[in-house]
């Protein structure tokens, strides 16, 4: 009863977090803030009342049209809010199947569901805009640099200190393999293969969750990514050739590691042991 409880508060939870994300997705890119002014819609640019503001269920009850202007209001909203929310619910239930030591619980569930946040956050923003602005990942790398302090454990470290240094190692040598990705992908390519906020992403989940977290987000994001585009293809046939944003499918790549990349990581290593 009481895991139902605590899945229940973390899908409500979810919920808020999922409509602050919207706001982040919308004005972030626009070099807005994200606290003044307060919501407003972006058509009439009406204030919108707090009952017209939460989280679901004012999308529902207003028809999906804004009260004022009675412009449609994009479904955009009430999907990342749902997401958000379900993702939310998912993570906390998956972590506490482990039954894991209680610190490591709370280090694990923060750090999942700040990297569920930032996935979500730059899914959006670099689909539309075809970028991940530095104000998402700056940020996260300095969370997960503080959670190495704060839970030298998650790093195995004997020391704060220590599992800080890791956490520095590991953002550093994930971000240099994607700069050198990067390079040579140009030089394949002719073009840019991946942008500086696909380097930052990876560089925050590698200080969030380690170097294991990073290669298999880039790992599984690249196969995601590939058979994405093959998909695009297919439906879209013959016509001009659409730049497709990698970073939606390094966030589902850092999903899947937060529900099955343990167990992934762990069974893989199974195949070299010797018998």
């Amino acid at each position: 009863m009481d895991v139902l409880f605590y899945a229940v508060f973390a899908f409500l939870f979810g919920l808020c977090v999922g409509s602050f994300l919207n706001v982040c997705a919308w004005r972030i890119p626009r070099g807005e803030s994200i606290v003044f002014p307060p919501s407003q819609c972006p058509k009439c640019h009406r204030p919108i009342k707090w009952y017209e503001n939460i989280p679901i269920l004012s999308y529902l009850a207003l028809g999906r049209r804004c009260r004022g202007c009675r412009e449609p209001i994009s479904p955009r909203y009430f999907l990342i809010e749902l997401a958000t929310g379900l993702l939310f619910a998912a993570v906390y239930l998956k972590i506490s199947s482990l039954n894991l030591p209680f610190r490591i619980s709370v280090a694990r569930l923060a750090v999942s569901l700040v990297v569920v946040s930032l996935s979500i956050a730059i899914s959006v923003t670099d689909w539309e805009h075809r970028r991940i602005p530095n104000k998402l990942t700056y940020p996260a790398i300095i969370f997960g640099l503080a959670m190495a302090v704060a839970f030298p454990e998650e790093w195995r470290a004997p020391s704060r200190f220590m599992a800080l240094g890791f956490a520095c190692a590991s953002t550093a040598f994930w971000g240099g393999i994607m700069i050198a990705m990067a390079y040579f992908g140009k030089l394949a390519f002719k073009q840019d293969a991946l942008g500086w906020g696909d380097i930052k992403y990876v560089a925050a989940i590698a200080a969030a969750m380690g170097p294991r977290a990073a290669f298999f987000t880039v790992f599984a994001g690249s196969v995601i990514g590939t058979v994405g585009g093959l998909g695009l293809m297919v439906v879209r046939g013959k016509g001009p050739r659409m730049a497709i944003p990698f970073g939606p499918a390094l966030a589902a790549g850092a999903l899947l590691w937060i529900f099955i990349g343990h167990e992934a990581w762990n069974a893989y290593i199974a195949l070299f042991r010797t018998p």
